[in-house]
């Protein structure tokens, strides 16, 4: 799956091409900007990451199946599983921060 951008003709012919509605790609580039704050900023309560958390794994495993679905099995559908390396580090480390703060 491509990287798509705000209203973009790439965006929209990636959305077509993949059988979603026009809004889909729009609406993900929002939620995913609201998640990327809501894990930076450290005022955003724990349980509104953890919901950030699970959105980037679902929005993930949505772009492998989609991909598997459309395109068949290939690279793409590898690709976007890749993103739960680093994703996977950063939960175990927030947990980490986490319990250090309830501790000290």
């Amino acid at each position: 799956m491509t990287v798509v951008f705000f209203g973009s003709e790439e965006q929209k012919m990636a959305m077509e091409h993949y059988g979603y509605p026009p809004y889909f790609g729009t609406m993900l580039n929002v939620f995913s900007i609201i998640g990327a704050v809501a894990l930076v900023l450290p005022a955003v309560p724990a349980r509104l990451k953890e919901w950030a958390y699970f959105g980037f794994a679902l929005n993930f495993i949505g772009a492998s199946v989609s991909n598997w679905a459309v395109d068949g099995f290939s690279f793409q559908v590898i690709f976007p599983l890749l993103f739960f390396v680093p994703l996977g580090i950063s939960y175990f480390l927030f947990h980490k921060m986490e319990k250090a703060k309830a501790v000290g």
